[in-house]
């Protein structure tokens, strides 16, 4: 069982797909992040100098949870203040458990779910997100490509905040217009905290 950690929503419980907290979110079950190390990644996030003039980088923010797997980490997003919150997921029992903890947590006007693969993703309709959320499987180096693929569909802001779950010791290339600001690790999960630098004029 898996809980919204911070903001309005906290204690809330949150469904997972029935394959299991094992795997990933292609087809063979979904690793929830753990209560832990998303409270810990949402206190650095929201104490941090992450958001812009000032503000919290929550505030009103455009948000995409890519693997999102039950989508733990765009709810908290939106338990944090995040205006919107888009959750791309390729598995069809986890689009059902998102939308059903987005109708729990009655953020369904504030939430949208996407079947698709964040390394082909589909094209951005809404506005491209302030604040990414990236948790690929494990030791399966989709990260990087993962970015790329986001931005050529328009998904990632100038002066975005990314963060992408790995394993503990696994390493992060930034990609083209990304950098690293920061890194956390809780336990098994590494968070590396990106910044896309490319500007809208460019």
């Amino acid at each position: 069982m898996i809980r919204i950690v911070t903001g309005k929503h906290r204690g809330r419980k949150l469904a997972v797909p029935e394959d299991g907290p094992e795997g990933n979110s292609k087809g063979d079950g979904v690793r929830p992040t753990t209560d832990r190390a998303r409270e810990g990644l949402f206190n650095t996030l929201a104490h941090g100098d992450f958001g812009q003039g000032g503000q919290s980088v929550f505030s009103e923010a455009r948000v995409l949870d890519a693997f999102a797997g039950c989508g733990a980490l765009g709810l908290e997003a939106l338990s944090r203040g995040a205006a919107h919150a888009s959750f791309l997921e390729i598995d069809r029992q986890a689009c059902a458990v998102i939308a059903e903890n987005l109708d729990h947590l009655s953020e369904t006007a504030r939430g949208k779910v996407l079947r698709g693969d964040a390394l082909r993703p589909p094209q951005a309709r809404a506005g491209a997100c302030d604040l990414i959320f990236l948790d690929p499987p494990y030791r399966k180096d989709m990260a990087a490509a993962a970015l790329l693929a986001l931005v050529a569909a328009s998904w990632v802001a100038p002066d975005a905040v990314v963060a992408v779950e790995q394993e503990r010791g696994e390493t992060l290339a930034a990609p083209e217009g990304f950098e690293q600001i920061d890194e956390r690790r809780y336990g098994r999960a590494q968070f590396t905290l990106l910044r896309y630098r490319v500007s809208s004029q460019s």
